[in-house]
């Protein structure tokens, strides 16, 4: 068996010359350098050495003169194996050192084992030329031997350059990458939006820290996990199939999820699911990209109801308008009816039931022009505290023993701007609506509190804003509302009682009224475990209270002459029958085109209008007084209207003093309000 000693420091080369030698029937020995080949060698002498030329520690060339120059090695066929020193130069070299053979790398195998063989075989022949030793010589192949390595070493160092050079340029490419994925991995760790990455089987792999604050669970509990633990099962098996069919297909999937939080509350997500692609295109994982849009869509909610509201509200205002037109002809006709003799108790009885039900309707349509914010409204500066314990009285008797009520105010002032009856119908509408809800009996608590706003609490609610407020608590134990009715609480004629039970206009008309007072109402309910309404209204720091009643003086009757204008025949006929019973002349007109007519034929004898604010022929109420008080500024005016002046606010915003009659009115409210205008000093 052959032994053949290696030499070279690339590990690929050794294993392959290595392998190919052993297949061969050759005992083989390897080193890693020069130094190292020469030291086994002269240890235990090979009988070949197949060299590399360009090695650390020591070359080729010096380990083959080495080699030559050593008596016990010399004998012993050196052959060069190299990819680097190719040019005939390096080869003639070799050879005039001593070498046997110059093969170049790469070699195929079959002529690389045909040139050892030859080369052992010709030193059993001992046909094995010489090196050159003579002096002379000796000197001319130092020098080219130098020569060789100089120009090695130049075009090494020209390749070590260039290599720096790829090198430097790979290290700053590979840092400006790195620095972008730091980047984007911040980028990902701090977004807003919720980021998750999931395997090719939906499996979750990452997630981002927004995940965690909008889903509830912590990365390591998702991790593993697939991203079904969210499912709030308000989707159907249909909308995950054609979510999975477009990604599949390699395509992006946008869409919205309703989604559950760990602790089982539901929020709301705009997602974009996008597939992630490998080098060859395959798809490897799926990024889904996600927004919490809760709060967005709670106020997109808000704001639509706000819009209905509106259009209702202009719709119920005008049929109370007229309503109230034919509700003032049935009260003064019942108020002219108790006033006239030869009448019997009976007939007395049955006036005076027909004003009860004038003033049950009247009391409807009163929630229909507060729940459309155009009813009387008659504000002055008061202690919401007072109006609540004033009220509370009442209620205690109204609840029921089953019902337990009780109240905590603040110790503070809590001064707001408001009409006292409105409030005490919005208290009083809550406080029905949770004693319904608790049919077995429960816990009813009204509360009074400061709240301060600032920007980010106001940004809570859709008509929320910063400052000081007064709230009004009102919360049940009873039954709850169910989530997909809270949305319809306020809608006017909506309501889960039973037919004869509810109007569906009690908390519709909290609604107007809140709003009307430039406040805000919000609802929390859980089904089984109560509601609570908390009511917002602005809070006066220096207010000046006063009472919300005004003392009545006993009406009486006069000569006077009064222009009435009234487009409703009816009441227009009850209303001078009333004044004229109470001795008063009176000039009627049906419109206020007419009305100028008869105030030009009696401007002199006329000491009171008293006109409807709004008439069918485009003159109003407000531009015939204007008209006729400019020519008789001693003039007194009375306006009738179904609507408040509240809801004129920029026609009367200069007005001062004005005296105002809604509709329906009593007799006795239209004789006073005749007789206080007539007898006061202009």
């Amino acid at each position: 068996m052959t032994h053949v000693l290696i030499a070279d420091d690339k590990e690929e080369n050794l294993y392959y010359l290595e392998a190919l030698l052993a297949g061969n029937g050759c005992a083989v020995d390897t080193a890693r350098d020069g130094a190292e080949a020469l030291a086994k060698a002269r240890q235990s002498p090979p009988q070949i050495i197949i060299s590399d030329l360009l090695m650390p520690v020591m070359d080729g060339y010096t380990l083959l003169r080495q080699w030559k120059a050593d008596a016990q090695l010399k004998h012993i066929p050196f052959v060069i194996y190299t990819a680097t020193y190719t040019e005939p130069k390096d080869e003639q070299l070799a050879l005039d050192l001593g070498a046997d053979a110059f093969i170049l790398k790469p070699s195929e195998p079959e002529p690389f084992i045909a040139r050892v063989r030859a080369v052992l075989e010709a030193e059993r022949a001992g046909a094995l030329t010489p090196p050159k030793q003579q002096t002379g010589e000796e000197k001319v192949l130092l020098k080219q031997y130098n020569e060789v390595l100089v120009n090695k070493l130049e075009e090494k160092t020209i390749q070590l350059e260039e290599a720096n050079r790829t090198l430097e340029a790979d290290i700053a490419e590979r840092k400006r990458v790195e620095e972008s994925v730091v980047r984007l991995a911040k980028a990902v760790e701090q977004s807003a939006e919720t980021i998750i990455i999931t395997d090719t089987h939906g499996t979750i792999i990452y997630a981002n820290p927004a995940f965690e604050k909008t889903s509830g669970y912590t990365c390591a509990e998702a991790l593993g996990q697939n991203p079904r633990i969210l499912r709030s099962g308000k989707h159907q098996a249909p909308f995950y199939r054609q979510m999975w069919d477009v990604l599949t297909l390699g395509k992006d999937w946008r869409g919205h999820f309703i989604n559950r939080r760990k602790d089982g509350t539901l929020y709301e997500e705009d997602v974009c699911i996008s597939p992630i692609r490998n080098v060859h295109g395959e798809i490897v994982n799926y990024v889904a990209v996600k927004r919490d849009v809760t709060r967005e869509v709670q106020l997109e909610a808000q704001i639509r109801q706000a819009q209905k509201m509106e259009a209702v509200g202009q719709l119920a205002g005008g049929v109370a308008h007229d309503f109230n037109n034919i509700l003032a002809v049935l009260q003064m006709q019942s108020d002219l009816l108790k006033i006239s003799s030869g009448l019997s108790a009976e007939q007395l009885g049955f006036a005076d039931e027909i004003g009860a039900i004038v003033k049950r309707a009247t009391a409807l349509t009163r929630q229909l022009l507060l729940f459309c914010r155009k009813g009387v409204f008659e504000p002055i500066d008061l202690d919401l505290n007072e109006s609540i314990n004033e009220m509370t009285k009442m209620l205690r008797r109204s609840m029921g023993e089953h019902i337990q009520l009780r109240c905590k105010c603040d110790a503070q002032g809590l001064c707001i701007h408001a009409d006292a009856g409105m409030i005490n119908q919005v208290l009083m509408n809550l406080a029905v609506n949770a004693r319904d809800a608790m049919p077995n009996g429960g816990l009813l608590v009204i509360e009074t509190s400061v709240e301060e706003l600032d920007d980010f609490a106001a940004a809570q609610s859709a008509q929320a804003r910063p400052g000081a407020f007064v709230c009004l608590s009102v919360s049940d134990t009873g039954c709850g509302i169910e989530p997909e009715v809270l949305p319809k609480i306020f809608e006017p004629f909506f309501t889960t009682k039973d037919v004869g039970k509810g109007t569906g206009l009690g908390l519709a008309t909290v609604f107007g009224i809140v709003q009307q007072h430039q406040g805000w109402i919000s609802v929390h309910s859980e089904v089984g475990n109560g509601t609570t309404f908390r009511v917002y209204f602005p809070r006066l720091k220096n207010a000046a209270l006063k009472s919300s009643q005004s003392a009545l003086t006993a009406p009486c009757g006069g000569n006077e002459t009064i222009l009435l204008v009234e487009d409703d025949l009816s009441l227009r006929v009850s209303v001078r029958k009333c004044l004229s019973q109470l001795g008063y002349r009176i000039l009627e007109a049906p419109s206020g085109v007419e009305a100028l007519e008869v105030w030009k034929q009696n401007r002199d004898g006329i000491d009171l209008l008293l006109t409807d604010l709004l008439m069918p022929d485009g003159m109003t109420g407000r531009e015939l007084a204007q008209r006729v008080v400019q020519e008789n500024p001693k003039l007194k005016v009375i306006y009738m209207s179904g609507y408040s002046p509240e809801v004129l606010a920029s026609v009367f915003s200069s007005q001062e003093g004005l005296s105002f009659l809604t509709k329906p009115f009593a007799a006795s409210k239209l004789a006073q309000a005749v007789r206080e205008n007539l007898d006061a000093k202009t």
